[in-house]
């Protein structure tokens, strides 16, 4: 090799090792400040593509499980105030069958009556305020029940049928019309009541088993999502034990680079030698 103060050869070489290792050590101390090795689509655009679009399901899924969420509370509130009516159903017929017994009075009748009365009318009221943002599947505003997100293409649907438990209807025929002022008005009552009493218990066993469906499937969504965002972890994650190894070793040839890279700029010294007197 020819002895040159115009072309430093060595210097070059040792320049572009250095410009590399530093290249190198910027790659690394990215992957171990953002924990990711594949951070945008110029370091892997394959690996990148497939992640976007898994972060994408991951995010449709988020609300595929708000939209379980409200199915649950909305079911949750309604066998609340269902199971509020069965108990109430069984206190009325307490009073139907005590309105029965043909030794009673007028006035004892009458108290009966009004019992009666007043518990119906709490079924009403539960029945009206069986609501949770703005779903009442109990009341009869809903005929066909509500459908709930199920996929995170939004091309599947769980649905949540609704049962009219409103007075005079077609699971409780029993109304603020009937009264147990006369012996007939309690049989009459009486067999309402029994009929109503297993529609209601029917009823809210089948809202109970759509909940479970609900419940199982919400479940499922999150363990999807959370193996969706294990898989992108998989692809994009940085091994940090690993860059933490490279980050030591890139260290070290960076300082060796630049000691080098010093030594090959002092060469051309040596030919001041040459000309020396």
């Amino acid at each position: 090799m020819s002895n040159s103060v115009l072309t430093n050869s060595s210097a070059a070489v040792a320049l572009q090792n250095l410009t590399a290792t530093n290249n190198r050590l910027g790659d690394v101390q990215s992957r171990i400040s953002t924990g990711l090795k594949v951070q945008g689509a110029k370091d892997n655009a394959a690996v990148w593509a497939i992640a976007q679009s898994q972060r994408a399901d991951v995010g449709a899924l988020s609300a595929v499980r708000s939209s379980l969420d409200r199915a649950t509370s909305i079911a949750d509130v309604a066998l609340s105030a269902g199971e509020s009516i069965s108990d109430l159903l069984n206190q009325l017929k307490e009073k139907v069958v005590a309105a029965k017994d043909t030794s009673l009075g007028t006035q004892s009748r009458s108290l009966l009556n009004d019992d009666f009365k007043a518990l119906l009318r709490s079924i009403k009221s539960a029945v009206e305020n069986a609501a949770f943002d703005g779903g009442n599947i109990l009341n009869g505003s809903i005929t066909t029940g509500i459908r709930f997100l199920a996929n995170a293409d939004a091309t599947s649907f769980v649905t949540l049928g609704s049962k009219n438990l409103s007075l005079s209807g077609a699971v409780i025929s029993l109304g603020l019309a009937d009264s147990l002022l006369t012996l007939t008005g309690a049989t009459t009552a009486l067999n309402k009541l029994d009929a109503s009493i297993t529609r209601v218990n029917a009823a809210l066993g089948s809202i109970g088993a759509q909940a479970k469906q609900i419940e199982a499937h919400n479940i499922f969504v999150s363990k999807l999502s959370d193996t969706l965002e294990s898989g992108i972890g998989n692809l994009v994650d940085a091994d940090l034990a690993k860059e933490s190894a490279r980050l030591q070793a890139l260290q070290v040839q960076q300082q060796l680079g630049a000691q080098s890279l010093s030594i090959a700029n002092q060469s051309p010294q040596m030919i001041l030698s040459l000309f020396q007197g």
